[in-house]
């Protein structure tokens, strides 16, 4: 039996170990057994492996920049080839129209075609069209009849009749012209994929045009075309010496 005076000595079989030396630390002793992963190691080739694509990817655009390389091209980028036929002339006409006046209008046509009794989510075709179109208002001189320009005698006066002012076409402006919103049904975008309609904005185009056309002539185009017209021949008579001017406007 051991005295209690041995209790608290080291034993030769298991000798003492500092907990805060490197020896406490667990290690695998037997021969060819795998080294102890190292951290560190990891960390340091990740980022040698990043530094190496950063240093790539500059001096690739470095060279890019300055030319040395022929450019990359992405090869899925997208082409458009234009096969249109060349413009046919089909007639020429002399003109002596004076164009006097322009007005310039914007109209939104909502337009829709459904199905009585039918829901919207299966047949609709709904459109919100912003379309902005001008209109021009001119005089044309090549209507002038014979006796339409009458001066005076000692040539101090002179009376010229006139055609009335017309409206030109309303020309809608596309560039300016959109679809704001458009809603289709279920089976109207089905026939789309089958075989869509290339002339189904036709209808709002035409439309806007007839809105524009109806403005125009409700908006005093054609009076402000018929003072300009005045002010015009006016100024041109009067540079020939004519004193009393008088201008009328007859209708067609």
């Amino acid at each position: 039996m051991a005295r209690d005076g041995d209790i608290n000595e080291p034993t030769s079989a298991y000798p003492q170990v500092d907990p805060h030396s490197d020896l406490a630390e667990p290690h695998d002793d037997r021969p060819g057994g795998p080294p102890a992963p190292s951290g560190g190691g990891a960390v340091r080739a990740l980022l040698w492996v990043l530094g190496a694509a950063a240093v790539a990817v500059v001096v690739l655009l470095g060279v890019q920049t300055t030319g040395l390389l022929p450019e990359f091209r992405n090869p899925f980028t997208k082409e458009q080839t234009d096969r249109s036929q060349p413009a046919l002339l089909e007639s020429m006409q002399d003109l002596s129209r004076y164009v006097a006046a322009e007005g310039n209008f914007q109209v939104v046509v909502d337009l829709q075609n459904d199905r009585k009794h039918v829901p919207d989510w299966l047949v609709n075709d709904r459109t919100l069209f912003v379309g902005s179109g001008s209109v021009e208002a001119y005089v044309d001189f090549g209507a002038l009849t014979e006796g339409a320009v009458v001066p005076s005698a000692d040539g101090k006066s002179v009376e010229i009749k006139l055609p009335a002012p017309q409206l030109a076409e309303t020309n809608l402006d596309l560039d300016k012209s959109y679809v704001f919103a458009e809603e289709r049904g279920l089976l109207n975008r089905v026939g789309d994929l089958i075989g869509g309609d290339p002339n189904r904005q036709q209808q709002v185009y035409q439309l806007a045009e007839d809105r524009i056309t109806a403005a125009a002539r409700e908006s005093g185009l054609a009076v402000r075309a018929e003072e300009n017209t005045r002010k015009m021949l006016e100024g041109l008579l009067r540079s020939l010496n004519y004193e009393q001017i008088t201008i009328t406007y007859t209708t067609p």
